[in-house]
């Protein structure tokens, strides 16, 4: 597929600037700064295209922070994605990523979706220092580390009473790490959870060891 560079994004890279992406920014850029790839020719994008194409024509180690919002469940090849990532990033960049809960309904109505995602599904493909759980690595040579993750509850408007009532119990469930494990495992079908964000930093030279989920 042909790549369309609108605004001139690989010649800032070309020049020694260090940017920040947004993946599938759709119509709506959330990140002003950021360059804004999707396959699809909106107003807001500035790359046009497949995402392994573009991020293929970035150097290693050329962009700061990475952003993506209901974007990573497109990818069918999500270790790819994750390594792709890590490449381009600097040493203790960073990726902000949303994505819809395997429990949300909405999730399954759109055939484009596919990688469900879950409360522990970075942690096999990155270290992580949060849970208890250990869950097998498959990509340990993804230089990849998960710092935070939070369940986000909400209804669509114009549901304001039920959206209340799921905002507070969000705050109950993220109150604690223990809270979000024992939500997903026992609750999740009975409270559906809209979203997940997630934080990730890629290691560098003085990063501490993580502790390694166990195969």
């Amino acid at each position: 597929m042909h790549i369309i560079d609108k605004k001139g994004a690989f010649e800032r890279v070309a020049n020694g600037q260090t940017v920040a992406l947004e993946l599938g920014c759709g119509n709506f850029r959330r990140d002003p700064a950021a360059i804004g790839i999707d396959l699809m020719d909106y107003p807001s994008v500035d790359l046009v295209g497949d995402v392994f194409e573009v991020l293929g024509h970035f150097p290693d180690n050329s962009v700061e922070r990475i952003s993506s919002s209901h974007f990573m469940e497109h990818v069918s090849d999500l270790p790819r994605l994750l390594a792709e990532l890590s490449r381009v990033l600097i040493p203790a960049g960073r990726i902000f990523a949303i994505v819809p809960h395997f429990s949300n309904s909405f999730y399954y109505s759109d055939p484009t979706h596919r990688s469900p995602f879950g409360l522990y599904t970075m942690a096999y493909f990155c270290e992580q220092r949060i849970f208890s759980r250990d869950v097998p690595s498959y990509a340990l040579g993804v230089p990849m580390v998960l710092d935070k993750v939070h369940l986000r509850f909400k209804s669509i408007r114009p549901r304001y009473l039920s959206h209340a009532i799921k905002r507070f119990f969000g705050l109950i469930v993220n109150s604690s790490t223990w809270m979000m494990e024992r939500y997903e495992e026992n609750l999740c079908w009975i409270f559906p959870c809209y979203e997940i964000h997630m934080e990730l930093h890629k290691k560098d030279a003085a990063d501490p060891s993580a502790v390694r989920a166990k195969d």
